[in-house]
């Protein structure tokens, strides 16, 4: 595919893909890839050739930059059929990306839109953006308990040939007020006995139908470790009262797995993610100067520790050239225990109770690395310098500075944590302060009282 990419252009690229293809064998992200390659002219060009049953797939697989392209370039009707071929949650999220894009259009679509899809993606707006509800698809296979077998299956293979329903692993027991009370998967179903009813047939099976359930307004990050823990392809969406709502997919859950890694990379770099997305440079570059501003502050700090010891360093030149070291150190050993903190929280790994675990073990990995590279370092300056002492001065700094920088590494996210803030924003900015005004401090502190 690479090679492929590079000798043919984009839009020839995307002729040949649809010539190639059976419309219902088109990939919407194989279509994407092609049109992110393109220039501004043939990409306007180019999106109208996408069959009009894929465009709003293609459109969601688009970066930001490129769905405002879309929006652009395709009339009001033409959005709003590609909004009618998508599922609920996937329509949700198209008039969310049209409202950011333009409000008036957005507002146009909407009113395009039949009865039933209006009432879907308002029914999924009046959630939030953390609860589960909001990333749930209205479209679910459901029947009752006393329904027969052979009865389901022929409703099932009905509505899959009027492609009514995609995807579909499992079927949802429901009662007739709509309460969840089993989830069968279709592998199940096959060998159940035709001529009874499914009550019947889980009642005479060993397996357990017991549904793992998710709750409208649960907290999205709590479903994705339902997904990871159980390996769950599909979670049905109940209400507190257990009326089945919806469900939630795992090509949902992959997203929001990939965005919150984003978002937390980003974080820790003292990025915004938002503004990363969009193509305007000046919100990009006051986000970043918000996080710039604040670590000069932080390297004014250290400075100004520098300059508590000016004389001790006009005395010895040698605490000049090795100071770096000790504060490079510590920064690197703690954004290493940050990391994988930070990493752990984020997966979920690490409970209520762990914090003093946690903290133990950076500590003694840091110690057990610190006095490894003091030695070696110590051994370092003395025979440079030839001055014995200096060497132990700065071993024992390393030492200080390394174990600082395990405890605030794991310290600092899991207290973030506790706080209810993101573990990741604004770590790396407090540590970067610790491990330097700790390594300065101690370094030229202990040169004071032992060398001079």
């Amino acid at each position: 595919m690479y090679l492929f990419s590079a000798i043919i252009p984009p839009m020839k690229q995307l002729h040949t893909y649809l010539n190639s293809h059976e419309e219902s064998e088109m990939h919407p992200s194989e279509i994407a890839k092609i049109l992110k390659g393109m220039n501004d002219s043939d990409f306007s060009d180019a999106i109208k050739l996408v069959p009009k049953n894929l465009v709003g797939d293609v459109a969601l697989a688009l970066p930001d930059r490129l769905f405002d392209d879309v929006v652009e370039n395709l009339s009001v009707d033409e959005l709003s059929q590609a909004v009618t071929e998508l599922e609920s949650d996937d329509q949700l999220e198209f008039m969310q990306e049209l409202e950011d894009v333009d409000e008036d259009v957005a507002s146009k679509v909407f009113d395009t839109l039949d009865d039933e899809d209006k009432e879907e993606i308002a029914k999924l707006q009046k959630y939030e953006e953390n609860e589960a509800g909001a990333y749930m698809q209205l479209e679910v296979f459901t029947a009752y308990e006393d329904e027969i077998v052979q009865d389901v299956i022929k409703r099932f293979a009905k509505l899959r040939k009027e492609n009514e329903l995609e995807n579909v692993q499992n079927l949802f027991i429901i009662d007739h007020h709509n309460k969840l009370l089993y989830t069968v998967g279709l592998d199940d179903l096959l060998i159940f006995d035709f001529s009874k009813t499914i009550r019947e047939n889980i009642e005479n099976s060993q397996e357990n139908f017991e549904s793992k359930k998710a709750y409208d307004r649960e907290d999205i990050k709590e479903v994705v470790h339902y997904f990871e823990e159980y390996d769950l392809s599909v979670m049905p969406v109940v209400d507190s009262n257990n009326r089945l709502l919806g469900r939630i997919t795992s090509d949902d859950i992959y997203d929001i797995i990939n965005e919150h890694a984003t978002e937390q990379m980003y974080n820790l770099a003292g990025v915004d993610d938002e503004a990363e997305e969009d193509e305007d440079v000046l919100k990009a570059g006051q986000k970043r100067g918000t996080w710039l501003g604040l670590n000069l502050l932080t390297a004014i700090a250290a400075s100004l520790v520098i300059g508590m010891f000016q004389d001790t360093i006009n005395s010895m030149v040698a605490l000049a050239v090795l100071m770096p070291i000790v504060a490079s150190m510590g920064g690197n050993a703690g954004t290493q225990t940050l990391t994988v903190v930070v990493r752990q929280l984020a997966l979920g790994d690490i409970s209520s109770g762990d914090a003093w675990r946690i903290i133990k073990k950076e500590v003694l990995i840091s110690l057990m690395n610190g006095l490894i590279f003091a030695i070696v370092m110590g051994v370092i300056a003395w025979l440079w310098f030839n001055i014995p002492l200096l060497g132990f001065v700065i071993a024992l700094s390393m030492i200080i500075n390394l174990f600082m920088a395990g405890f605030f590494g794991a310290t600092i996210p899991l207290l973030l944590r506790s706080l209810h803030i993101d573990p990741a924003i604004g770590s790396t900015v407090i540590l970067t302060t610790v491990t330097d005004v700790v390594g300065f401090f101690s370094f030229l502190g202990l040169a004071k009282y032992i060398l001079l």
